[in-house]
């Protein structure tokens, strides 16, 4: 029983890392357009959330092979078990898919808010690594170790960029109740959705990968999958 019940958890935590992280780059992308068009001179910036990009589909094709490895496709969770997601709704009153990003960019207003949110959600997914790659039943699984041992790494420079803009352009840091939203969202999944999701029977899994619908521009990227068989 209690592999069984360790397998779904892992299973659980792999599909919920494997969404944020295909909605992580997809969502980058707009951003990226924006930036090169308001500020095409502006190549640290654009290539420090290029780098940005690019890592989050690293990321998602380790984990898109570590499923390939156990032979299962990720449960089919949604953007309710996105933290970027929910972070956004809060923050902008809609979802991302709706989201006007050529006015939040073209507004530094709405850039400062929006940078704010991407820092906060890479700075609690790192924290979110650390206690990971220190849980029993991850320490278990050597692949996945290894993958988060990769996110570790890479994650500081991920909010480099958006910290480093609000830095130069004389905008504040975060205050103390969007870190009390961030930490309600970590919160909210952590103790209500992700028990809700362990005790549901019958849970559905993915029909498809991801980014089998991603066009091929967004699957591009110069980088590989990180991890092999």
């Amino acid at each position: 029983m209690f592999t069984s019940l360790r397998k779904r958890y892992l299973d659980l935590l792999g599909s919920i890392y494997i969404y944020n992280e295909h909605r992580g780059y997809t969502a980058i992308d707009r951003v990226l357009d924006r930036v090169r068009a308001r500020a095409p001179d502006d190549k640290d910036l654009i290539d420090a959330i290029q780098k940005h990009r690019c890592d989050e589909r690293k990321h998602y094709l380790m984990f898109r092979r570590w499923f390939e490895l156990r032979g299962v496709m990720p449960y089919a969770v949604d953007r309710t078990c996105g933290h970027i997601d929910r972070f956004i709704e809060i923050m902008f009153g809609t979802t991302i898919d709706h989201l006007n990003t050529q006015v939040i960019i073209d507004q530094d207003g709405l850039f400062e808010r929006l940078c704010r949110v991407i820092s906060l959600t890479e700075k609690r997914g790192h924290r979110q690594v650390q206690v990971l790659l220190r849980h029993p039943l991850v320490r278990g699984d050597d692949v996945l170790m290894r993958i988060f041992s990769i996110i570790q790494k890479d994650e500081p420079s991920h909010w480099a960029p958006y910290d480093g803009w609000l830095t130069a352009h004389g905008k504040r840091e975060p205050v103390w109740w969007e870190r009390a939203i961030d930490r309600f969202i970590h919160s909210e999944l952590l103790f209500l959705k992700l028990p809700i999701l362990f005790l549901t029977k019958d849970l559905r899994r993915r029909s498809v990968w991801p980014d089998e619908v991603d066009s091929a521009d967004s699957i591009a990227s110069p980088h590989g999958v990180a991890i092999v068989a």
